[in-house]
């Protein structure tokens, strides 16, 4: 495929032992991917990234009595793509609106990378729709700038970052994410040795060229970038000053660029209920794919307290 050529959404519906459906929810419609039933786990994927990357931990989940649920987020993979509501407060909205739209009062989030900030903003905006939250290689939304000092510091100026230049640039990073190489950078650069494989890194090349996903993707970290400066990230960060009282789980890939575990154990103090963080030894920031049995297991052990 030529890095011009639009991608078919077909391409993202991807076949396994799961099924794939369509579900409405705050005001925008979500593609979802789910398998088993119990407690409701919903997993939100990561940048550049979309519901597939959550494939091992779906079987994992289902098998062990969880009724595991992989969302697209919205602009990403099948969900839908409107102008607008890439900013985190609307993602959080979005993910409680989904809960209930799947017939549960709450549920365990679990969030990647991106997906990571936004559990933070669940479980600190819509309380009442998050029986705990596990955040994988995510800063607490109020460490960011942190988290993005840290990176800098670590990598000399050029490691952890993702190549497209500052995110306030009209069309520019667009064009790098549709290039057809800024996705495999930025996943060669974020993981840990041996990943990922070509057939991974065409299968995120061909989600990002689906019509609109890369605007989406810029319009994510556009609002992340700017949030310390505008009046809705500041009402943003004064919602995520308390501690959320729900149980965390942590895990951070020891090779991780984007979070530093400084910035891991800082989080700790937004956190009024049980903590854990857990480091996990030789991969990456894509740790559902990089150390998926390891991930797998510390999520089930922490469920099973809960």
């Amino acid at each position: 495929m030529r890095p011009e050529e639009a991608a078919d959404v077909s391409a993202v519906l991807v076949h396994g032992p799961w099924q794939h459906r369509y579900v409405a929810a705050h005001g925008a419609r979500f593609h979802v991917v789910e398998a088993g039933e119990g407690p409701l786990v919903v997993l939100l994927h990561s940048f550049p990234q979309f519901w597939w990357s959550w494939r091992w931990q779906l079987c994992d989940l289902a098998d062990a009595g969880y009724r595991a649920v992989a969302v697209d987020l919205r602009g990403v993979g099948a969900s839908d793509k409107p102008p607008r509501g890439y900013d985190t407060p609307t993602s959080a909205a979005d993910v409680a609106g989904l809960v209930r739209a799947l017939g549960e009062e709450a549920a365990f989030v679990v969030g990647h990378g991106l997906g990571g900030r936004t559990a933070w903003a669940v479980a600190a905006t819509h309380p009442t729709r998050v029986r705990g939250i596990a955040v994988l290689g995510a800063a607490h939304p109020l460490l960011w700038r942190s988290a993005v000092l840290d990176r800098w510091r670590g990598s000399g100026g050029s490691r952890g970052l993702t190549g497209l230049g500052s995110w306030h640039l009209p069309v520019l990073p667009e064009r790098l994410l549709l290039s057809g190489t800024t996705v495999e950078r930025v996943l060669r650069a974020w993981s840990g040795p041996g990943w990922p494989d070509p057939d991974t890194v065409e299968r995120y090349r061909t989600a990002m060229r689906l019509p609109a996903a890369a605007r989406a993707a810029c319009e994510y970290h556009r609002w992340i970038a700017r949030s310390h400066v505008s009046e809705d990230g500041r009402r943003f960060a004064a919602a995520m000053r308390a501690p959320v009282d729900v149980p965390v789980l942590q895990l951070r890939g020891e090779f991780d660029p984007t979070v530093a575990r400084s910035t891991l154990e800082a989080a700790a103090g937004f956190v009024a209920g049980p903590h854990r963080a857990t480091e996990i030894a030789g991969v990456g920031h894509f740790l559902p794919e990089e150390a998926a049995e390891r991930v797998s297991a510390a999520l089930l052990s922490w469920l099973a307290r809960w």
